[in-house]
């Protein structure tokens, strides 16, 4: 059903301060920003804020459940290419996505630094959920069809995906405490790549794929990482 005109006028206004949120949380961080530095930014009252978000934290929460829109919109044209085999395309899938994260290198890092802090710890619980919601059955469907294929054989096929993105989530937590820390654009890589392998062979045996078939993080987007830290 196509929206009407009033609700356009909504989600255009609210994805206007959705906009001046990522730039100044690129610009000064999440501590910093205030509500006001956005109401100047755009001009607007106090009043028409909240008329779209309760808080600063439901403003992050809402920017973070944008990304994950649109992250999710990039990659969908790999997870429903039917011409590719099931695990090349779980391949691609990740790869693409760890590409969308590091072509957005400034963002993401402003978003890390508040990630772990205590005081988001229920949002960011909140966001795992849903993106645990929203991104298993797209992966399940490619895991099906790769069982169908004979290119893996995971235990339990309609509920590995979960099982997946767990441990995808663990090697998140990892990367970002050494990111994090003091001194990390200056540390010596390998123990990151380690990591990152024994993470990689963990998914590839949840998953029942053949060892080296996946590759979760490439070297290359580790030193991206590392270097903007």
């Amino acid at each position: 059903m196509a929206r009407t005109l009033k609700e356009q006028e909504h989600a255009v206004k609210r994805n206007e301060i959705l906009d001046a949120a990522e730039r100044l949380l690129v610009a000064k961080g999440y501590q910093q920003m205030t509500i006001q530095d956005i109401l100047e930014s755009l001009k607007i009252s106090k009043g028409a804020f909240y008329h779209y978000f309760d808080s600063k934290q439901n403003l992050l929460e809402a920017l973070i459940d944008r990304i994950l829109d649109r992250a999710i919109e990039a990659l969908a044209p790999i997870a429903q290419d039917a011409g590719t085999p099931a695990l090349e395309r779980i391949q691609r899938y990740f790869e693409a996505a760890s590409r969308w994260k590091a072509a957005r290198i400034d963002l993401m890092m402003a978003l890390l630094r508040i990630w772990y802090t205590d005081d988001n710890a229920i949002v960011r619980q909140k966001m795992l959920t849903s993106g645990l919601k929203r991104v298993a059955p797209i992966l399940t469907e490619m895991i099906l069809q790769a069982v169908k294929e004979g290119a893996m054989k995971p235990a339990y096929p309609e509920r590995v995906a979960e099982v997946a993105m767990v441990l995808m989530e663990g090697l998140g937590d990892s990367l970002a405490q050494q990111i994090l820390s003091p001194g990390a654009a200056s540390r010596d890589p390998c123990y990151m790549e380690a990591t990152v392998a024994a993470y990689t062979a963990a998914v590839e045996d949840v998953l029942g794929a053949p060892r080296n078939s996946l590759v979760l993080v490439k070297p290359e987007t580790l030193k991206v990482w590392m270097v903007n830290s």
